[in-house]
C-alpha cells in the first residue's frame, strides 16, 4: 500500500474520490472553494488510512520515523497541521521566534509560560511625553518609530525620555494586575 500523499489529496483505499458532505459539497448549495475542499478531504481522510500508512507518511515528511510511543491520534493531527501549512503557509517568523524563547525558558524551569501582551502587526502605539506625541507602528520584525526599525519597545522608550523605561510600560501596553479594571469598566 501506498503512504498517503502529503502533496495530493488522498483517496479512498480503493483509488476512488471521497464523497464527503457536510463540508461544503453536494449536500449544502454553497460554492466550495476548490483548494480547500481538497485540503479538507486529504485531512478527513488521514483518519482512513492505517496506522502503517501514517508512519510511512510520517517518514517521508520528516524524514525520519514517529516518536516512540507517539499516539496514531497525534499522527494525525500533525499530518493534517502540515497539509495546512502547505496550503496556507506556516507560522510568521515573530511567532517561531517567540515560540523557541517560550520553549526556552520551559527547558530553563521556568515555572509558568506567560506570553505577556502580543501586538500585532500594523497597531500603532501613541503616547505623549512632555507635549508631543509619539506614534509606534508595530511591525512583523520589531517596531517602526520615526522612520527607523528597532527590535524592542523599551529602546524606543529610552530614546523618547533619555532614561531607562519599559517599553511595554511606558507605552501602556503592560498586563493588567489581576482584579483591576479600567476606570470605565467598573462603572
Amino acid at each position: 500500500m501506498n503512504p498517503p500523499n502529503l502533496d495530493a489529496p488522498a483517496r479512498q483505499h480503493s483509488g476512488e474520490p471521497s464523497s464527503r458532505l457536510g463540508h461544503g459539497g453536494e449536500g449544502n448549495n454553497r460554492p466550495r472553494n476548490p483548494g480547500i475542499a481538497e485540503l479538507e478531504d486529504a485531512i478527513a481522510e488521514l483518519v482512513d488510512r492505517s496506522t502503517h500508512e501514517l508512519r510511512l507518511a510520517w517518514r517521508k515528511l520528516h524524514h525520519t520515523g514517529p516518536p516512540v510511543g507517539l499516539s496514531r491520534d497525534l499522527m494525525i493531527r500533525t499530518l493534517a497541521n502540515k497539509l495546512q501549512e502547505r496550503a496556507h503557509g506556516g507560522p510568521s517568523l515573530v511567532l517561531q521566534r517567540r515560540l523557541r524563547t517560550l520553549a526556552g525558558g520551559f527547558e530553563k524551569g521556568a515555572p509558568s509560560f506567560d506570553p505577556g501582551v502580543v501586538l500585532k502587526a500594523g497597531t500603532r502605539l501613541v503616547r505623549e511625553w512632555r507635549g508631543h506625541t509619539h506614534t509606534v507602528l508595530v511591525r512583523e520584525d520589531g517596531f517602526e518609530y520615526e522612520g527607523q526599525r528597532y527590535r524592542s519597545m523599551t529602546v524606543i522608550a529610552e530614546r523618547i525620555t533619555g532614561a531607562h523605561w519599559s517599553g511595554p510600560r511606558f507605552f501602556g501596553v503592560s498586563k493588567r494586575a489581576r482584579g483591576s479594571l479600567p476606570a470605565e469598566a467598573g462603572q
